[in-house]
């Protein structure tokens, strides 16, 4: 008989077929003390499995660059580097040390011991994805574990040819707790047709390469693992965040109509990649791209983004042991997107971080603690509590902006004194290079609105910026006072309720009154049920997942601005917005 599991909906496309399980990825770890003239002995077993590991991903780069699959899976290649970043970080490697020669664990056990120490400080984060960047530390240290018990990858053993034959072409989904950045480069390349894991959410590294990917997968499905049985016909439905387990032939047949469909429409949507984004009614929009490492500019291009709306620079700072990027390296780091994207314009924000953000003790300062840290020290309040830090990463983007065209982007302004002291700093930044000699080029100035006040206060902004970027998240999670990461409000966050709406519509129109280009930039902008509204509104300009743009962009091309605007309005008006989006 069949049943059904859920989890979260993170790709397109459905997958059916014959379930591979993975063991689960937690480990049986041996707990003993050394003698002191083992103490040295555990370290070295320690450094030797590191080693090994930072090689197999290597590896894994290496084939990535030779088959040309570093371009064409940027999340991929970023993920790899940071589970090397976290490899070698002096936090992990000076904790595990300090197990073996003060309490003298062996080296299973420090390690283990120091995942605990490092993963709360990851439970202490607020921002989702950035937490979830836990399950990434945790596979290093499996790894870690697996080569010093001379065990194989999960995903390797399981897509190996004694696994399953795979020459009678009975389509395989993969079933497992967690999977590696690795681990999904080995899937990839396997007969895997797709997966289901039991953690994870819409931001977990297997959400994001499963999208980079166009992979049917479900993520989060908790105890799937356990409920499947090795061969088990499964159905994937990635759209729908639905797993079906030994399902009935009426409902294969239902399905297997279903991928089809899907396969058609990918197809079609494909076609749409160099049509440009104009409504019925000639109304040009502007699709953009959020990316998060210099390297997604390629699959920015591959979309058909006219530009970069939103260049998260969180990454730059993430796992450093205290040593934050100088000036030098971000401007690399900017001038690769600047280039990647062969004279589009790009959008960088200043740094989001704070006491929530994974920056670890030796990177935050005294009193950077906070009991409820999305009202604490983040975004531009961190980075104007700390001018010097601020300023290297402002002359940076002012240099990286002499190879393109490029727009910086300040997040979470709620007050006048702080635009002020931005825009001071900004022109500290230029005085600075000039009295070096340096070069650096023109950028348009901008400021995200996520916080009512902002929204509220719109005039304000637009008299010192030159766009503004709505930052919906954010914008939402403060407005109705709920935690979207919290299980037991998210249901309580709601894009379309009607204070949500008056703040998005007002601050859209405002911007249109005084010529200002305005974007959203949030989660709202790649969501195709809201594509009619954001247009209706006013909205020339979305920025999204490039994952998400030819599908927004379908939307688009159907639209009819002026029947769109009454339509609008009387959702605008309503009590119960949601009830209308259907009309």
């Amino acid at each position: 008989m069949s049943f059904t599991v859920h989890g979260q909906a993170v790709s397109r496309g459905v997958a059916i077929g014959r379930a591979v399980i993975v063991a689960s990825s937690r480990i049986d770890v041996a707990h003993y003390f050394v003698k002191t003239e083992q103490v040295d002995v555990e370290i070295e077993r320690l450094r030797g499995a590191r080693d090994v590991v930072v090689e197999e991903i290597e590896r894994v780069q290496l084939s990535l660059n030779a088959q040309g699959s570093n371009d064409a899976h940027p999340e991929l290649a970023a993920l790899l580097d940071v589970h090397l970043m976290l490899l070698q970080d002096e936090q992990l490697a000076s904790g595990v040390k300090h197990w073996i020669v003060e309490r003298h664990y062996n080296a299973e056990w420090a390690l283990t011991s120091q995942l605990e120490v490092i993963a709360r400080q990851f439970d202490e984060m607020e921002d989702p994805y950035l937490r979830e960047r836990k399950a990434d530390l945790e596979q290093v240290v499996e790894r870690m574990l697996r080569v010093m018990r001379g065990m194989a990858s999960p995903v390797a053993a399981s897509a190996s040819p004694g696994a399953e034959d795979s020459s009678n072409e009975v389509p395989l989904v993969l079933i497992a707790h967690d999977l590696s950045p690795a681990d999904m480069l080995q899937f990839k390349q396997s007969v895997f047709a797709g997966f289901v894991t039991d953690v994870g959410g819409k931001t977990s590294h297997t959400a994001i390469v499963a999208r980079s990917m166009d992979i049917p997968a479900v993520v989060g499905a908790r105890s799937a693992s356990h409920l499947i049985a090795q061969d088990d016909w499964v159905i994937i439905d990635g759209e729908a965040g639905v797993v079906v387990i030994d399902p009935s032939p009426v409902l294969l047949a239902e399905y297997g109509f279903k991928q089809r469909q899907g396969e058609v429409e990918r197809e079609r949507l494909s076609r749409l990649k160099n049509t440009p984004a104009v409504t019925l009614d000639g109304q040009k929009i502007e699709l953009l791209a959020n990316i998060e490492q210099p390297e997604d500019a390629v699959a920015a291009l591959k979309a058909g983004a006219v530009g970069v709306g939103l260049f998260r620079t969180e990454f730059l700072f993430m796992g450093r042991n205290g040593k934050l990027p100088d000036e030098e390296e971000q401007y690399r780091a900017y001038r690769r997107a600047v280039e990647g994207m062969q004279g589009l314009p790009v959008t960088i924000r200043t740094v989001d971080v704070g006491a929530d953000k994974p920056l670890d003790r030796g990177a935050l300062r005294a009193g950077d603690d906070h009991l409820n840290p999305a009202l604490g020290l983040r975004a531009i309040r961190w980075s104007l509590a700390d001018p010097a830090m601020f300023l290297f990463q402002l002359r940076a983007i002012l240099r990286a902006a002499a190879h393109g065209a490029v727009n910086l982007l300040v997040p979470m302004l709620a007050h006048a004194r702080e635009i002020r002291q931005t825009l001071a700093l900004v022109q500290r930044a230029r005085e600075q290079l000039d009295a070096r000699g340096m070069v650096y080029g023109p950028v348009r100035l901008g400021a995200m609105i996520e916080v009512p006040a902002a929204a509220l206060t719109v005039p304000l902004f637009l008299r010192h910026f030159d766009f503004l970027s709505i930052g919906t998240n954010d914008l939402i999670q403060y407005t109705l006072a709920i935690d979207r990461a919290d299980e037991a409000v998210s249901h309580l966050y709601d894009p379309v309720h009607p204070a949500v709406l008056q703040l998005l519509a007002g601050t859209i129109v405002q911007c249109r009154a005084q010529g200002k280009s305005v974007s959203v930039c949030g989660e709202m902008a790649g969501d195709v049920t809201l594509t009619r509204l954001l247009i209706g509104l006013g909205l020339r300009s979305f920025s999204m997942h490039p994952s998400q743009i030819l599908a927004v962009k379908q939307q688009i091309l159907r639209c009819d601005t002026g029947k769109l605007a009454t339509w609008a309005q009387s959702v605008l008006a309503a009590e119960d917005p949601a009830a209308l989006m259907a009309d």
